[in-house]
């Protein structure tokens, strides 16, 4: 079954490059609910890929739980998802999972306590044996309306940055104006994530994406606010810090288009910048990678890793220490997980 949906997939969306492969990692034969949505990948020490995301009946059900699974190094089967994070009386959501440079493996996640995902709050775990194990949960943040999506990056001076958000509107199909994109700062050795920086906009922006481009330099890319209605004004929102994220430019529209979803951005061992988006402003399709080689002054290099009808999104990309470029994302309403891997030349080359 899983064959037939994949080579279906393929016609489809034109996927017709030899560079490129794609393949779902779980779909409705996993039983963890229909809904799996939306993913976070690391790679671990030992070269394992470690996958995390949350199940259930759908983005509003009941108890929907974190679920990670690991794909052994040099094999090409993951394992079946195990629960990593539940309550018996909250749903939970937007897993992200990262490994810090000390080999510690942070997992981060959104407890809804009403029934937006305004009344949210971020919680954590941490695993200290290359995620066999997790500690309890604990608090980040306590504010209502505060959540998480991207991953963590690496300061040069080796503090770590979470990028956060706190979503406003307590509206299923609305996000509201005056929701921002916030920071928090972790030193190696403490144990309270700090806020330090908020991107503001006119009309809203959450689930930043950030890189460092230079010691202190940081751009971030931004999900914008809004409906979900057709608009000739759907941008990403993009801010820049000059003080390594604790104060911020006012956001401002980009030139990348953006359909009030996710993105990710990221910084690659050579310095170029990597973002993956949708390249439209009320459409989740095409999924998009585009590459900037002078520090994200410009990106003239763009390619479709998907595209056609559909949704294609809520990426994660990170390179591997191979110098792979793994993405993450989620199709067919939610409910398959893909799995694609690429090389910087497969986009820069053509």
């Amino acid at each position: 079954m899983m064959k037939l949906f994949l080579i279906s997939l393929f016609f489809l969306t034109g996927l017709a490059t030899a560079e490129l492969t794609v393949t779902p990692v779980f779909g409705p034969e996993t039983d963890t609910g229909p809904y799996k949505h939306p993913s976070c990948l690391t790679e671990l020490d030992n070269g394992d890929l470690y996958l995390a995301y949350y199940g259930g009946g759908g983005e509003y059900a009941a108890s929907t739980r974190v679920y990670g699974s690991r794909l052994t190094a040099g094999s090409s089967k993951w394992t079946a998802p195990q629960v990593i994070a539940g309550n018996p009386f909250k749903s939970l959501g937007n897993p992200v999972v990262w490994q810090a440079p000390d080999g510690v493996v942070w997992l981060f996640y959104v407890t809804r306590f009403g029934d937006t995902w305004s009344t949210s709050r971020i919680k954590a775990k941490i695993s200290r044996d290359g995620a066999k194990t997790w500690s309890d949960s604990f608090l980040v943040t306590l504010q209502e309306g505060t959540m998480v999506r991207n991953q963590p990056i690496v300061l040069s001076d080796g503090d770590y940055l979470l990028p956060i958000y706190h979503e406003t509107g307590a509206n299923t199909e609305f996000t509201g104006a005056d929701s921002t994109s916030r920071m928090l700062r972790f030193t190696p050795g403490e144990t309270l994530w700090r806020e330090v920086g908020t991107i503001r906009s006119d009309k809203g922006n959450i689930q930043p994406g950030v890189v460092e481009v230079s010691p202190g330099y940081l751009l971030a890319y931004c999900r914008r606010c809004g409906d979900y209605e057709p608009t000739d004004q759907g941008w990403t929102v993009t801010a820049s810090s000059r003080d390594g994220g604790k104060t911020w430019t006012k956001g401002k529209d980009s030139t990348f288009k953006n359909p009030n979803s996710a993105l990710d951005f990221k910084k690659l061992a050579n310095g170029h910048l990597l973002l993956v988006f949708n390249d439209h402003m009320y459409e989740r399709s095409p999924l998009t990678v585009a590459i900037s080689e002078d520090q994200g002054k410009t990106f003239p290099h763009r390619f479709n890793v998907m595209e056609g009808e559909g949704s294609f999104a809520y990426p994660t990309a990170i390179q591997t220490k191979d110098g792979k470029i793994h993405l993450i994302f989620t199709s067919d309403e939610r409910t398959v997980i893909q799995h694609a891997v690429l090389d910087e030349a497969d986009v820069t080359d053509r």
